[in-house]
Parts: structure tokens; sequence; C-alpha cells
């Protein structure tokens, strides 16, 4: 196709693996493929078993390779927050002993020497986002390429992670036949679809509800400024139902997705459920408000832990509020639950694409929004984290698919305690803008 390009999107989450494919073409983005497989070898998002994640990788990406009639080669990944790391880094090179045109290669040398920092033996950069570059002391150049300079520096910030949880990933998708072209920190991609302009400008928080963990994150000025995990997420809201309903996970999860709200002031005390019991030969009923009442009190356990390291920071005082996405965003009531432990506004991010309407495709869609938004300096900065050799005359290739041809086509956790109902605290007095700065000069200054 003219003037277009692929992008795939890999999220490998805890429950399933979605692939995610995507044309760019005339500066617009469309979802020409989509493929969903339930989840092997991974736990609270991270890969345990790395045979059995390859497989369930295979089968994700065999289904989005049937519906967008391509075969898939590269893939954007996403990975997750656990353990992350942020931290300012700066690099200079001198291009030679007399003036000379920059090069490609010239700035992928100094993107190398700022990486090259005191890091632990057990961490490794997953992403690095340059901010500037100074050119024989004029600064604040955004692309030096083509400039004439002695010595060029260049400052930015990396992000870095688990060796284990990297290495892991990237043998999973080696093995499934895969080649990874981006890493992206995954609240760095949902930040390109969850949050609108003013949001990633002057500050919002995103909580990703998965699975497995549950991740909240700061953005501003477009940058991820902290990242903080709790891990806990539906599986344990799912278990809390089974234990405490004494029915098995299969059948929690089905009461959950049919039946559940996290808001139990508000569900219905005379509509009765009926729940298959383990070791009864006749089902029991209970009321909806009941079945409410333990998934609230789980989710408000995991909000109430969240807000602390969120307080600490001032992020609380952002003018976005906090954006709910991810498969648990997806429960009914979960909103107002977020909005009475946060005491902030709260929304929730649906993906508007046609078969992708549920939040737990977020992922997959900013990943491919995050690679086709990258320029120049932000693809050679990938090159340079994913190890390409530094040449002078390399160039930064994008993602690619291949279409097929037509004549091959195919038609042990405790449930947690309820908690009793309390009227809402009244908001602390004090200054909101105070609260701001405090916040912008922990972590922007």
């Amino acid at each position: 196709m003219d003037n277009s390009e692929f992008f795939v999107g890999l999220d490998i989450g805890t429950n399933s693996i979605k692939v995610v494919v995507a044309e760019a073409s005339d500066d617009k983005l469309s979802v020409v493929g989509v493929g969903s497989e339930r989840s092997e070898g991974v736990s609270r998002g991270v890969i345990v078993d790395i045979d059995k994640a390859a497989g369930a990788i295979k089968r994700a990406v065999k289904k989005a390779e049937t519906q967008a009639n391509i075969t898939i080669k590269e893939v954007v990944v996403g990975i997750s927050a656990n353990m992350l790391q942020i931290e300012k880094c700066q690099g200079m090179i001198a291009v030679g002993t007399q003036s000379k045109e920059i090069t490609e290669n010239d700035v992928r040398q100094v993107m190398a020497a700022a990486m090259i920092q005191n890091l632990p033996s057990e961490r490794e950069v997953v992403s690095l986002l340059p901010k500037q570059f100074s050119v024989d002391g004029f600064n604040n150049i955004r692309d030096p390429r083509g400039m004439i300079g002695v010595r060029l520096e260049m400052k930015g910030i990396i992000y870095t992670a688990p060796k284990t949880i990297v290495h892991n990933t990237k043998k999973a998708i080696q093995k499934a036949g895969l080649h990874i072209v981006h890493k992206v920190i995954t609240p760095m991609a949902l930040s390109q679809v969850a949050l609108n302009e003013g949001e990633s400008d002057f500050g919002a928080i995103i909580i990703d509800m998965g699975a497995g963990q549950t991740t909240a994150s700061v953005v501003h000025d477009h940058n991820l400024k902290l990242s903080t995990v709790d891990f806990e997420g539906g599986d344990y809201v799912t278990h809390d139902i089974s234990v405490v309903l004494n029915t098995t996970v299969e059948n929690a999860a089905q009461l959950k997705l049919y039946y559940g709200t996290a808001d139990s002031e508000n569900a219905d005390t005379d509509d009765t459920i009926s729940v298959d019991v383990v070791g009864q030969s006749e089902p029991e009923t209970i009321s909806e408000e009941y079945l409410s009442e333990i998934i609230e009190a789980r989710l408000q356990q995991i909000f109430t832990r969240l807000k602390g390291p969120l307080e600490d920071a001032g992020a609380l005082t952002l003018p976005g509020g906090i954006v709910l996405t991810g498969g648990v965003a997806a429960t009914s009531g979960i909103g107002e639950l977020a909005k009475d432990v946060f005491g902030v506004k709260v929304r929730s991010y649906v993906p508007a694409q046609m078969g992708m309407r549920y939040p737990s495709y977020a992922l997959g869609l900013g990943l491919v929004t995050y690679a086709s938004n990258l320029n120049d300096i932000g693809i050679i900065a990938d090159n340079v984290v994913n190890g390409a050799a530094i040449n002078q005359n390399d160039s930064a290739p994008r993602p690619s698919v291949q279409p097929v041809p037509e004549d091959t086509q195919k038609s042990t956790q405790k449930p947690a305690e309820q908690p009793k109902k309390s009227s809402p605290k009244k908001k602390q007095k004090g200054s909101r803008m105070e609260g701001m700065k405090n916040f912008w000069s922990k972590f922007f200054d």
C-alpha cells in the first residue's frame, strides 16, 4: 500500500495476550487486526515460563495475522512498570578537533555516552528519551543532525527495569519467531491514548487495573514522572468472591462479570443471584448488594494503598485528576469508588475503535500509537537502547510487516476484610497551588 506503514503492538498481560495491528497512512492510524489469547506462563504481568508464554504469543499473533491479512515479523512490546526507575542522564562527545557537520552516527554516539552510568548489574535500560541537545554550548536543540560543531551534548531521561523482566520478555518473543523494534514502558504507551493534550501537559494520573496488578503512573509535561505498583488486581477480586461464597473460581469470575459492581451503596438489595456452592446440591441465593460489598472491599484496599505514594508526591493536586483503564476498569461503579478514595475527579478510558471497545485493549492501542508517533530522534534512541551498531551510514528503520499474497490467504490470598461504611471525610484545607508547587519541586526541577 502506498505511503503506509504497519505497526504491531504486543500486550503480554496476566490473563490474556493481545496483539493489535494498525496501519498508518496519511497521518491517520487505523486498526486493521486484533488477536487475543489466554495467557500462559505469565504472573502479575511478568513472564515466568518462557516456553508457555512463547506459545501463547504465537497463537495471539496468528489470530491477528488472519484478521489483518499480513505476516507479522516485528512487534512493539510493552514492558511492565514493576520496579521501574526513572533517572536523568547526560552525555557529551567531541565531534572533531575542528567544526564538522554532525551526522546520525554522532547522535547515536552521544546517546550511547549518556546511557553509560553506574547501573546495577541486575538492571537494564528500557527506554531513552532525549530532551535536548547542545552544540558548542548552544542549547535547546531538538535535532542536531546537519549542524556544524566541535562538541555535542545531550540531556535526557532513562527508564530502567530489572534485567530478568526484560530478558524473559525478549526471549519469549524471540522463541515466538518475532523481532522487537521498540520496547515501551506500559504507562508511557497508555498516556498516548488515555490522556488528552491538556492532561498530558498539565499532569494527570493513569491507573491501569490489570488482572495481576494495579499500576498508578503520573504523567506531566508529556513525560512519565512516577510509577507505583500494587501487586493485586482483578484476580484477587475473583478469589475473594470464590472464598467468601464457597464457589469455584470459574463461577466467581462469571458472577463478577455479569452481576458485579464496586458501588455497594447503589446496589439493589432486592435482586437475588443464584450461586452454585461447592459440596451442595442446591444453589444458594445472595443479594446483589452482598456481592458488591465483596468486590468493593478489595478494590478499596488497592486504591487506599496507591493513595499513599501519590499523596506523598503531591500528584493528587494535578489538574488532570485520575484516568482509569485496564480490564478491571470496566467494573460498574468503580469510578464512584475511586472518587471516594482519592477525592479527585475520575474518568475511565475505553478505546473507540470497532472491536476494541473495552478498557483491556487500551495498552495494545497505546503501543501502536506510541510507535507511529516516534520522530527520527526517538527511533534512533530506541535503536541505541536495543543495541544497534553505530555506523556512519546506518539509518533508523521503522517497524514493518508484510502483506500476505492473495493466493495464500486463509478464509492463596485471604478475602479482603469488609470495611464499615463511613461518611466521606472533609477535604483538608490548604492551598491547591502550594500542593502543585511541592509536586513540581520534587519531580520537575
